[in-house]
């Protein structure tokens, strides 16, 4: 069982996220904005507060806690870079300072695939500077990287999985199509609910291919 403190709380993956926790016996304070607290499963406590604000939040973070940063913009799109830098990057640094001051133990950031696309480009890039903010923080962190999470209201890559399928046949496209992969919402909340029970380490990435086995454990 342990204290776990969730930005972000109320989202697609939060939701399901603080559910999986809550069942495991773990304690959940979610952290989210006013007007949105209903939104937070039962069981979980609410925290209402700022987050680009690390003092709104900060006092609420229990000491050696497991943080959980899922703020940033949903559906992200090439069309959506500016967003990018005023909320993804600005709730980070403010989660990575509260962290920090809270003396939280663990801290899980939901990151990106890394293999360079020029379409996502400037999100892979503020998701980048997230995990520097991280690491520069010294506070034990793992970065999970997915590219694209299917679920509920987002099957449509579905479309493409024929493509997946060709380009894994060709050697020159295998590992683009390798580093573009699909995960599904249940592999990428148990990847999170497998990291908060994980011991600690200074730097834990799990890549996509760590986020489907994640089921496995």
């Amino acid at each position: 069982m342990k204290q776990v403190f969730i930005a972000g709380g109320t989202g697609y993956i939060g939701t399901r996220l603080i559910k999986r926790l809550l069942k495991k016996g773990h304690i959940v304070t979610a952290m989210v904005r006013k007007g949105s607290e209903e939104k937070v499963p039962a069981g979980a406590k609410v925290v209402t507060a700022d987050p680009f604000n690390h003092e709104t939040f900060m006092p609420s973070i229990p000491a050696n806690a497991v943080f959980i940063q899922l703020l940033g913009v949903s559906h992200p799109s090439p069309r959506k870079a500016v967003q990018f830098s005023s909320i993804d990057l600005r709730s980070a640094k403010a989660s990575v300072l509260a962290a920090k001051t809270a003396g939280v133990n663990h801290f899980i950031y939901v990151s990106v695939a890394m293999e360079p696309s020029s379409m996502m480009h400037a999100y892979q890039e503020i998701r980048k500077e997230g995990e520097a903010l991280c690491l520069r923080s010294n506070i034990p962190s793992t970065f999970i990287r997915p590219w694209y999470v299917l679920g509920p209201g987002h099957y449509w890559p579905i479309l493409l999985l024929p493509l997946y399928g060709i380009a894994g046949l060709i050697p020159t496209l295998r590992k683009k199509a390798s580093a573009f992969g699909l995960v599904t919402i249940n592999q990428m909340v148990q990847a999170l609910a497998n990291a908060v029970c994980a011991e600690p380490e200074a730097c834990r990435i799990m890549e996509i291919s760590e986020i489907r086995k994640s089921l496995q454990r």
